[in-house]
């Protein structure tokens, strides 16, 4: 077993304030494989004054040297890109063909494109009568989910460090080990002494005392709603910056001009990718009523192609969720959506046939799902898709923003006009068009409940700066 109960505080590995740790699970066999520890507020202390005495040299270093430390940053992750992503398949069971393509590869790349932006970014520009500058917002607290344990980390602490920002961040306490690794990068990157610092630990010991300090000037933070507005409470008190990432329901509305077959087996395994723990995905799948038979087979497909098991394999596409807690929250949202009267088109809530060890659940797939039922509204985070049914193309728009959350949307048509003219009445802050691919350098994040504030490329950039008058220069 390995025991990683140290934080990275200073420039160096450093004892918590107080002995207590916590066993990290391998999601695939239920073993402990290693520990951590949890910090206190006395370690965020500790952090917030390293992070804080670091950043009146840092917000002064040149573009040009933060370039270099970005490099080296991004030169030591591709070294150990393999060991990244045996991580995550250990710590949170991604598999590890997607671990290794999908997960480690997309956290190097925020990398990458913050020193993309960085390079030209204009820190100031002259404006009428005087001069607006941009510059680095303070000591930020960032706080990281498991679901993409390496990608939030690496979306948050890659802009914060380019633009001249110091760091604390506390990543998930059940997906710690990736974050660790890259603290080890960023140190090897040669970067001064308390300008990353990372604090292991819950969100009440450790994520309540960020989001509270009054040395951290701002406070970013992935994780559920509910968690979004606990943070945005305890840091109105110091009235810091709040940027939230949060939960979803999006929707993926099939219109009738659209090839049914690959758009609901496509929007199937969109919806499972990540295991269905992933924020983003299109779990309530609108289809018109006309093409429900239909539409009901090729889900079916689409579910048997799924490979449900060891993430180790590369042949596996799907592996455990996270957490028993997770699973036991994913089962009773099946059992919901039997109880409320939604047709099991595929999958339910039993154990996988020869999974018994392990945070398995079946993908499933409900259809005759209305908007009223739970599994229609709440974040379920997991491999479940609910099928509604609509008539018009107004009734789908309607059912798409009956949500109180707007982080995504979907619309599939083979004329583009159309796709385009629904996608502009979806309230979300993303919306894809038959099938485009994840763009990590456009602008990501919600409406309405699913959060504030932006991540990635120039306007994630953006959310780590201020903006300064000189005026009569």
């Amino acid at each position: 077993m390995s025991a990683r109960n140290q934080f990275y505080i200073g420039g160096a590995w450093v004892e918590p304030a107080a002995p207590r740790t916590l066993g990290v699970l391998d999601p695939a066999t239920e073993e402990t494989f290693a520990t951590i520890s949890l910090g206190t507020a006395e370690d965020v202390d500790r952090a917030v004054a390293a992070a804080r005495v670091a950043f009146a040299a840092y917000s002064q270093v040149s573009v040009e040297q933060r370039l270099e430390y970005l490099e080296r940053i991004i030169a030591g992750f591709r070294a150990r890109l393999p060991e990244i992503a045996r991580t995550m398949t250990r710590e949170m069971g991604a598999p590890i063909t997607f671990s290794t393509q999908r997960q480690a590869t997309v956290a190097l790349f925020h990398f990458e494109e913050a020193a993309r932006v960085l390079a030209d970014y204009p820190f100031e520009e002259e404006m009428g009568p005087g001069i607006v500058r941009r510059e680095p917002i303070g000591v930020c607290g960032l706080i990281t989910p498991w679901n993409w344990p390496l990608n939030q980390v690496a979306s948050k602490v890659a802009p914060a460090l380019a633009t001249g920002c110091t760091v604390v961040l506390k990543p998930s306490e059940l997906a710690p080990l990736s974050a660790m690794v890259l603290a080890e990068v960023v140190h090897d990157a040669g970067l001064p002494p308390g300008v990353f610092n990372l604090v292991n630990g819950d969100g009440p010991g450790v994520g309540e005392a960020i989001a509270a300090h009054p040395d951290v000037d701002m406070v970013s933070l992935t994780g559920s709603t509910g968690a979004g507005i606990r943070v945005s409470k305890l840091a109105a008190d110091t009235v810091k910056r709040v940027a939230l990432e949060l939960g979803g329901k999006s929707a993926n509305i099939i219109l009738p001009d659209a090839d049914l077959e690959s758009a609901v087996v496509a929007g199937v395994h969109a919806c499972y990718t990540n295991g269905g723990q992933n924020c983003q995905s299109p779990t309530r799948m609108l289809v018109h009523r006309s093409q429900r038979d239909e539409a009901y087979a090729a889900a079916r497909r689409a579910v048997e192609e799924v490979r449900l098991g060891d993430p180790n394999d590369p042949s596996t596409t799907m592996g455990p969720v996270v957490s028993q807690a997770q699973l036991e929250k994913i089962t009773a949202l099946v059992r919901s959506g039997i109880d409320e009267g939604a047709t099991l088109v595929a999958g339910g809530p039993e154990r996988p046939d020869g999974l018994d060890k392990g945070f398995y659940v079946r993908p499933t797939v409900f259809g005759d799902v209305t908007p009223r039922m739970r599994i229609a509204r709440e974040e379920i985070f997991g491999p479940v898709l609910s099928i509604l049914l609509y008539d018009t193309e107004d009734e789908a728009v309607e059912i798409a923003n009956d949500t109180p959350f707007g982080l995504a949307g979907f619309v599939q048509s083979k004329d583009p006009d159309r796709a385009r003219g629904v996608a502009n009445r979806i309230r979300a802050g993303r919306v894809y068009l038959n099938g485009a691919p994840f763009d990590r350098s456009l602008p990501f994040g919600g409406y309405k409940q699913s959060g504030n504030g932006r991540e990635f490329g120039r306007f994630g950039f953006e959310e780590y700066l201020e903006v300064k008058a000189v005026i009569g220069w």
